[in-house]
């Protein structure tokens, strides 16, 4: 007898990017897939109609982000199986991606066989995790974290806010945001505020909508 296919649902916000993810797991024998969506909202709607056993999910989308999709997703289905597929490559985002119950993550420049492989795995409930990403979990790891408050701070700061804007967006006195900002530098071994965003950005700890 024949083994079922491995049912996915692919969720990405670019047409192009579904229509590619599609063609590369239509030429396996093995897999077919079965629904797309192209937001959180959708992606979360999907999982509960098709129920696949695996969700390709980008991070960025429309609306609800993939991060919230996953978490959406797994309140459905506590077992659901889903590998993160995304440009973000920052150890934050990897963090709170399997934080969120992801399986895996796989960055985009690694798709076909690295893909397929990859969903073979998850669908036989293993977590594999390349040497780099966890390399920069690692690394993640041995950093001072960031309070919820440092990051609401640090957000405003990469949308070019000043003290007093901060300080009334966040209901706080405009003396307490330059501590917040000290704390901020030291954690992220940078000693100005575009330094502080730079290495954000790359971490993945804010990001530019």
């Amino acid at each position: 007898m024949t083994a079922p296919k491995i049912r996915l649902l692919c969720v990405d916000d670019h047409r192009i990017v579904r229509e590619g993810i599609a063609a590369i797991i239509s030429r396996q024998a093995d897999m077919t897939v079965v629904a797309f969506a192209a937001s959180g909202e959708e992606a979360a709607t999907q999982f509960k109609r098709f129920k696949p056993d695996v969700t390709l999910m980008d991070l960025r989308l429309e609306g609800t982000s993939g991060l919230h999709a996953i978490q959406a997703i797994r309140r459905e289905q506590a077992d659901a199986r889903i590998i993160v597929l995304t440009m973000y490559a920052g150890d934050e985002d990897i963090h709170q991606a399997l934080a969120a119950g992801a399986a895996t993550y796989l960055l985009k420049d690694s798709l076909s066989h690295d893909l397929i492989t990859t969903v073979r795995e998850v669908h036989a409930g293993g977590h594999p995790l390349s040497p780099d990403l966890k390399a920069k979990l690692a690394a993640r790891a041995a950093q001072p974290t960031l309070t919820l408050r440092e990051v609401q701070v640090l957000k405003l700061v990469a949308q070019g806010r000043r003290n007093k804007e901060i300080a009334a967006i966040l209901g706080m006195s405009v003396e307490t945001v330059p501590v917040h900002l000290r704390s901020i530098f030291t954690k992220l071994h940078v000693n100005e505020r575009t330094a502080a965003v730079n290495v954000a950005l790359r971490r993945g700890i804010v990001h530019i909508e």
